[in-house]
């Protein structure tokens, strides 16, 4: 592969920026434009070595260069690292120069598509790297560094050497097909491992729910009749005026989405067109959106004008999957407290006074029972792939229930383990690979 470069800092001005060269003539590429004590072809790995980059007599910066030696780098192959100072204009020209000296300009991901091909890392690690250079929260983060450690790479292994035990089994079976007599894998075992495999593909599918949620940002809708303060708290929550607030009903006629960090985790928060009846075609517009946005929703806070109570213009459904918050707004406006307690969450608050720390304890304590640093999906192409497995599983239990000749069980057996495999890499596509490594930034 040739030696590619890339600046690994973002863009713009800052105190310092690093560029990095990996490749077999990383070390050598660099060494042709650099002046210090000692050549960098005679250094030593993970050390930092100070000097000048010169070209044709030119400084162009004073630099501090770090090597790291194959197959002990984060490519796995030859890299080293420049910290030069974070002009704008030194980072291009030490870009300009590292190519004419022979380095290619690096793709996207690049860097840690090596990574995975020198097994330095494995598919969901390498996607975790981009996770966590996108995190906008510590649950976010969590969740991809304890992708990055292998949590998730060591749950499928487990399961997928379990499986490939008996696939052998089954397919030694086939090899003495003339004689029907011969059985190496014990059914009843192979029926208990299956279930017990399918129980924990269940529980790791059901996590993308969270996982899902806590790397997207949690989708909260904020619904309620006309005038019952939906905008306001949406202000008071942001701790700006980012909703138009007004006493004229049927302001809201689209839905509003900001983001903001409450605890530990990120919220999408949804400002929705108040429900009521209308003839007002635009107006009815913004209530179809926000039906649209309870369904998405994870949360939702249905604001209820605590000074005049008004029933929904229809009746959502809350479903299981969704947590629903009643906020009684307003309650400086009332002189006691109203028996409005539907269950543990709902709340009295004032919006347009600031008064909603009830409502950010229940935001902040919202999924506190799942453990982040536990094995939680929070990938589409991970939830598609187990989904697939599980599947697979289902058909081969239907299959052994009929008692299906041994080929047919191999055939479900290895569409299982292909699923798993197409998750950590092991079986994958280089259009695949492609898409995934497309995502990320340039120099990473």
């Amino acid at each position: 592969m040739s030696t590619i470069c890339a600046i690994s800092t973002p863009y713009g001005v800052g105190g310092i920026a690093v560029v990095r060269v990996t490749g077999a003539e990383a070390i050598s590429i660099v060494d042709s434009l650099f002046q210090g004590k000692q050549k960098l072809t005679e250094g030593q790995a993970r050390r930092a070595y100070y000097g000048h980059i010169v070209r044709n007599g030119e400084v162009l910066d004073e630099v501090m260069v770090t090597l790291f030696l194959a197959p002990h780098s984060y490519t796995g192959e030859d890299m080293v690292e420049i910290a030069c100072h974070g002009s704008v204009y030194i980072q291009r020209e030490l870009l300009q120069w590292l190519i004419q000296a022979g380095a290619t300009l690096a793709k996207a991901g690049e860097f840690t598509q090596r990574a995975f091909l020198n097994g330095k890392l494995d598919l969901t690690q390498a996607e975790s790297v981009a996770d966590i250079i996108a995190s906008q929260s510590k649950a976010e983060k969590d969740i991809a560094l304890a992708q990055l450690k292998g949590g998730v790479s060591q749950k499928l292994q487990q399961l997928r050497d379990q499986l490939l035990q008996f696939t052998s089994l089954i397919e030694l079976e086939l090899d003495f097909a003339d004689h029907e007599d011969l059985e190496f894998a014990d059914r009843n075992e192979l029926q208990q491992l299956v279930q017990t495999i399918q129980t924990e593909l269940e529980t790791l599918i059901e996590s993308f729910q969270v996982g899902n949620a806590i790397k997207n940002g949690i989708p909260v809708a904020i619904i309620g009749a006309v005038n019952a303060g939906k905008s306001t708290l949406l202000n008071a929550l942001l701790g700006e005026q980012r909703a138009l607030v007004s006493n004229i009903p049927g302001t809201t006629r689209d839905t509003i989405e900001e983001c903001i960090t409450i605890g530990d985790k990120l919220f999408r928060l949804i400002d929705t067109a108040g429900l009521r009846a209308t003839e007002d075609q635009v107006e009815q517009m913004g209530i179809e959106r926000t039906k649209e946005s309870i369904q998405k929703a994870k949360i939702v806070i249905e604001v209820i004008d605590s000074t005049n109570p008004q029933r929904l213009s229809f009746t959502p459904e809350k479903t299981a999957d969704k947590i629903w918050i009643y906020a009684y707004n307003k309650a400086d406006l009332i002189t006691q407290n109203t028996e409005n307690q539907q269950d543990n969450f709902t709340v009295q608050i004032s919006a347009k006074n600031n008064q909603i720390a009830p409502l950010l304890a229940i935001l902040q304590n919202v999924f506190s029972d799942y453990d982040t640093s536990s094995v939680l999906i929070s990938n589409t192409r991970h939830f598609e792939a187990l989904s697939k497995a599980l599947q697979a599983l289902k058909q081969l239990q239907q299959n052994m229930a009929n008692h299906l000749p041994e080929d047919l069980l191999a055939v479900d057996l290895h569409d299982c383990l292909d699923a798993l495999g197409e998750i950590t890499g092991e079986i994958t596509s280089q259009e695949v690979l492609n898409n995934i490594f497309a995502k990320f930034c340039i120099g990473k």
